[in-house]
């Protein structure tokens, strides 16, 4: 990579902003197998933006719960510890998100793929033996969020490539190689080891590209994801190329894109639950 490019992706990277300390110890909650959900409780509660913007999807019409919550504890009940984090998470994302860029990117229909994807990579990692479904929903979420940076920093040349992938129906990936010297994956790798994130989650995020794929259960189950995503139609994350599943990804997700689509059942409730994250 040339220096200057070097400098400039490195520039654009500092330039966003920190991983709300709330949601960093929300990360941390969720690697520790020991964390209760009274802990979560108390996180969720000092930060008074996440408390209001839970409290209003838990009351949503979607969850239609018998009488209206209005502490973090009783959601937890209600909607289970797991819920609670993944939509905690959820918030923190979409409120580094911009709300509108001079790139054409569509932050909100690029938000609900990201969403659908990390849902869709959670329930994959009950199928192979070495992913965390928690890990995987969190890199299934950030594994596009390189595309927020260049749309942020780099406007013109991103839009050159949305435009590239549209035309040739072609990857975005490529594109961007095409048009800027890099991807949104080594942007987006740069970017959570910037919040310091695990290394697994990194890694996850740099090689999730058929050019560039590692073989590993989490990479597997996020890769496959974000292809079932697209090719469902679950929102859009300006790529218009749906990837089929390479020998080693069909061996431990258990067959092809097709055959592992057939195999999750109705998906739809899923990207219902996305579409409600994505209005808080």
């Amino acid at each position: 990579m040339r220096p200057e490019l070097s400098q400039k992706l490195a520039a654009a990277v500092e330039a966003m902003p920190a991983f709300p300390k709330s949601v960093q110890k929300i990360l941390e909650l969720t690697r520790d197998v020991n964390s209760t959900p009274k802990a979560l409780v108390e996180v969720i509660d000092k930060d008074p933006v996440v408390t209001v913007k839970v409290l209003k999807v838990v009351n949503s019409s979607y969850y239609s719960l018998p009488k209206q919550i209005t502490s973090i504890g009783h959601a937890v009940v209600y909607l289970g510890f797991n819920t609670i984090k993944n939509l905690a998470l959820s918030i923190a994302a979409i409120g580094m998100l911009p709300k509108d860029n001079d790139s054409g990117f569509d932050v909100q229909q690029y938000l609900l793929h990201s969403l659908a994807t990390a849902g869709i990579a959670k329930q994959l990692a009950s199928k192979v033996d070495d992913a965390d479904p928690m890990d995987c929903f969190i890199a299934g979420l950030l594994h596009d969020f390189g595309k927020v940076v260049f749309a942020q920093s780099m406007p013109r040349e991103f839009k050159a490539a949305l435009q590239i992938s549209k035309s040739n129906s072609s990857s975005l990936y490529r594109a961007l190689q095409e048009t800027i010297g890099a991807d949104h994956a080594l942007v987006g790798a740069m970017l959570v080891e910037k919040w310091r994130f695990a290394p697994h989650l990194i890694e996850t995020i740099r090689h999730q590209h058929p050019d560039d794929l590692r073989d590993t259960d989490m990479i597997a189950c996020v890769f496959g994801a974000n292809q079932i995503s697209k090719k469902l139609n679950f929102g859009f994350g300006g790529n218009h190329c749906i990837d089929e599943f390479p020998a080693t990804m069909q061996k431990r997700l258990g067959g092809t894109l097709d055959t592992v689509i057939a195999s999750m059942g109705d998906l739809k409730p899923l990207f219902e639950e996305a579409k409600v994250f994505a209005k808080i």
